[in-house]
């Protein structure tokens, strides 16, 4: 879906082009095996986001009654209607910024564009992984929010796993200037979508709140990285005749 974005958005080539790839891959595997350099607070967080779906687990069966009423109240074999529809807006987040970043030709918006992306592949390929071997059916395949090991893909949302992932990393990028308004669009896109998804009964709450929790930690790792990379390139080592020259730059916008 979103492979026609990277093509029209990011004119790299060459050089660039091998660069960010290196940089993606570098990425790629530090995402993957990041569990194996986890500290304090990273446990706590994973803890805190198992209370929080044990929590929500507890709340599945009614919450699907709340919803599953009329048309909605029939079991349908987990058939997603409106998959496409409900992943819109956060499909229009990224290739926003990318078309933005184009119009007006900015480094930055490049680069944020791709974190953007980058987060939705990273959380979603994960989504796609867990929810395989968790099996759970979803709740327009069944009553019971406790049928796990089967075929289904339900735990936990994808869409809202991509959601609040390309959403956190949209709310807290770029300067302050403008914050409250990207944080009301990118929470609002991500809470919007967890909702949707809970309310047209084709995920359970807790499948929505372990998206949530997957896709915000994506965005921690992506917006750290980003991070590290500003603080690797400010500080540069140059040679020049009899030594060596320490430079270091910083932004000022």
């Amino acid at each position: 879906m979103l492979g026609w974005a990277v093509a029209g958005i990011f004119p790299a080539v060459g050089h660039a082009a091998d660069s960010l790839l290196d940089t993606t891959l570098e990425d790629a595997k530090l995402y993957f095996t990041s569990p194996l350099r986890w500290d304090q607070e990273d446990w706590l967080y994973f803890g805190g986001a198992l209370a929080a779906i044990g929590a929500a687990h507890s709340f599945d069966e009614r919450v699907r009654d709340h919803f599953a009423t009329g048309s909605k109240a029939i079991l349908n074999g987990g058939e997603d209607k409106n998959s496409l529809r409900d992943a819109a807006p956060t499909v229009a987040l990224i290739a926003g910024t990318g078309l933005a970043a184009a119009f007006f030709d900015n480094h930055d918006g490049y680069r944020e564009a791709w974190s953007l992306l980058e987060a939705g592949a990273f959380s979603g390929a994960t989504a796609e992984v867990m929810g395989y071997a968790a099996g759970r059916e979803r709740p327009d395949e069944t009553t019971s929010p406790n049928e796990w090991g089967k075929r289904g893909d339900s735990f936990p949302s994808l869409h809202t796993t991509v959601a609040f992932a390309v959403g956190t990393v949209f709310a807290e990028s770029g300067n302050d200037e403008y914050r409250w308004i990207r944080r009301i669009i990118g929470y609002g896109v991500a809470g919007a979508t967890g909702y949707v998804r809970v309310s047209e009964n084709v995920h359970w709450l807790s499948d929505s709140v372990a998206g949530a929790a997957l896709g915000i930690a994506t965005a921690r790792f992506v917006l750290n990285r980003q991070a590290a990379q500003d603080r690797a390139a400010a500080l540069q080592f140059q040679p020049v005749k009899n030594g060596w020259l320490l430079s270091y730059s910083m932004r000022t916008h």
